[in-house]
């Protein structure tokens, strides 16, 4: 019998953060995605601390009206936009064991146009 949906995220997730550590120089943007929210933040994994972090709950976003995916894309130009006015503006990129499309994708894009290198 194969692996559950969720044993085989978690299996997924695991080998990610295998590669993907943050440090002082490049912190990791982890992503974590429900049914109805999006959440990232951006991690300093040497000394246990979240450097920043933005989701679809924050007033300013939860306020506009639209799609989880163009959501995903304001959290994204969010995350960013703290990111770069905290003073680092490279990541390591963790999905947190959800394949790379729909909203994953979208906050991605979205760092990247705010100018988030990753």
């Amino acid at each position: 019998m194969g692996l559950s949906k969720t044993q085989r995220k978690y299996r997924i997730r695991r080998r990610i953060r295998k590669v993907s550590v943050g440090t002082a120089e490049r912190p990791r943007l982890s992503v974590f995605r429900s049914n109805n929210e999006i959440y990232a933040q951006v991690i300093n994994d040497v000394e246990g601390i979240t450097l920043v972090a933005a989701s679809s709950r924050d007033k300013d976003i939860a306020s506009v009206n639209g799609n989880k995916t163009e959501i995903a894309t304001l959290v994204g130009k969010a995350i960013a936009e703290k990111s770069v006015k905290a003073g680092f503006d490279k990541v390591a990129f963790d999905r947190g064991g959800n394949l790379y499309h729909g909203r994953v994708k979208a906050l991605a894009e979205g760092a990247r146009e705010a100018g988030l290198k990753f």
